[in-house]
């Protein structure tokens, strides 16, 4: 596949028949046995169609506009850019990746809430025209460097729950937006709709029904200034599970056909970014470093101690850690599982063991605390799940190895990839297969992108 800026050549590998994510994994470690042994990412990008198809049948007509910051690897962009979904940018760089995938800036948004002068100048000159606002101060910073800007107004949600509070970090009031419609006025800025955001731990649906409630004041609101209001956009907070999806899907629905109904003209998008890569990426770490302890050696003072063996406890340093692949450990809780790669007997003894990043920093503990059996310096560790995050950014630690990518993908979901390409008419000229077609042994290699 052609790919663009530092990553013009990768490829991807079609899966025949029978060939499994594990046989892909097995394939690279063997690889790696006789290299470095960098930690390496496994995409399967045929999620991602599958993804997109789920969304189709349950949440249609909602566009999903891709956050961009959730990973932005080329082989993700481009994958979704064909499939016609739209992207949310949140910088320059976003907006340059994407831009130069060919998509049109009608499917692409700026979403960063306190934006640079420069950043907006530089949307201005692209054509990137509408963007997000919850403030006056953003307002007239858009007014001097985007005249054309068409403005999504962010408005803040409530959580139902007792113990949540009011998500006031970004989003307007509805009594601010008045003040914003009357500033916007003053200064010529076009208002086109109204966004918000419901986290993925949010576990009330209410709250949708709450902030589609209050969108629809919005727009009531706008009418009263002259503004044609014409979109939509009810955020992100998508865990994957189609679960999930339709009961979202089912609270919202009976709202918009009565608040937005069809004939009404308003668009309704979304903001889909885990939903669509967490589940597509596996993460395959190496064991650097080992130290072992009795039980009752790493016990504070003062705590009984609850066992009555003399049982290690293991320390296991990997090649990669929070400044790197596991980053949102640092600011959300992050339920990393291991899995060990080698085969080991079903009765074998499992030790408390930590997993810790190359660092030697206090702060890179990828793991507290699991059961594992006794492993060694070589041995490798596999994630799941891990989609969703940094990759596609540079790591904090100068030291750090950007984790290699390989892409797979079976050929039926190519084959709907094509499918639904051509159906949205989405197939982009500078897109193509290099195939990669994986046999089942050790000697096939895989292209990468680093």
């Amino acid at each position: 596949m052609k790919g663009f800026l530092e990553d013009a050549n990768y490829s991807i590998g079609l899966l025949d028949e029978g060939a499994t994510l594990a046989d892909v994994i097995d394939n690279c470690i063997y690889e790696h046995a006789h290299t470095e042994k960098r930690a390496f990412y496994v995409g399967d990008l045929g999620k991602l169609v599958k993804k997109n198809i789920q969304w189709q049948n349950v949440m249609a007509p909602i566009k999903p506009f891709y956050p961009v910051r959730c990973n932005s690897t080329p082989g993700v962009l481009e994958i979704l850019g064909t499939l016609g979904v739209g992207f949310a940018c949140s910088s320059k760089s976003e907006m340059a990746l994407v831009q130069d995938l060919g998509i049109s800036p009608e499917n692409i948004i700026y979403t960063n809430p306190c934006k640079q002068a420069s950043q907006i100048k530089y949307a201005a000159k692209a054509g990137i025209n509408i963007m997000t606002c919850d403030n006056d101060v953003e307002l007239k910073k858009i007014a001097r460097n985007h005249p054309n800007a068409k403005l999504l107004l962010h408005i803040a949600t409530e959580g139902i729950t007792a113990d949540e509070e009011v998500n006031m970090k970004f989003g307007t009031t509805l009594k601010n937006c008045r003040h914003l419609m009357e500033c916007a006025k003053e200064l010529g800025v076009q208002i086109v709709g109204v966004k918000f955001h419901v986290s993925g731990s949010g576990k009330e649906l209410q709250t949708y029904i709450h902030a589609i409630s209050d969108a629809r004041c919005v727009f009531d609101m706008a009418e009263e200034f002259g503004f044609k209001m014409n979109m939509l956009d009810i955020g992100g907070g998508f865990t994957g599970s189609e679960l999930q999806l339709e009961e979202v899907n089912h609270s919202i629905r009976p709202l918009l056909e009565v608040y937005f109904p069809k004939e009404s003209g308003v668009h309704v998008i979304a903001e889909p970014g885990c939903y669509y890569v967490s589940s597509a990426f596996t993460l395959a770490v190496n064991i650097i470093a080992k130290k072992s302890a009795e039980y009752d050696k790493l016990l504070p003072s003062g705590v009984e101690q609850t066992r009555t063996d003399d049982e290690p406890v293991f320390t296991y340093y990997i090649n990669d850690g929070v400044y790197g692949s596991f980053a949102s450990k640092l600011s959300e809780k992050l339920n990393a599982i291991p899995e060990v790669h080698k085969k080991y007997k079903e009765d074998e003894p499992l030790f408390a063991s930590s997993l810790w990043g190359p660092s030697c920093d206090e702060l890179d503990q990828v793991v507290e605390s699991c059961l594992l059996p006794e492993l060694s310096v070589g041995d490798w560790l596999i994630f799941d799940n891990m989609g969703s995050g940094t990759l596609g950014e540079q790591s904090a630690f100068n030291d750090y190895q950007r984790p290699l990518i390989y892409y797979m993908m079976s050929f039926s979901d190519w084959d709907e990839m094509q499918d639904a390409a051509i159906a949205s008419d989405t197939l982009m000229k500078n897109f193509f297969f290099v195939p990669s077609c994986i046999q089942l042994g050790p000697e096939d290699r895989f292209s990468t992108a680093a």
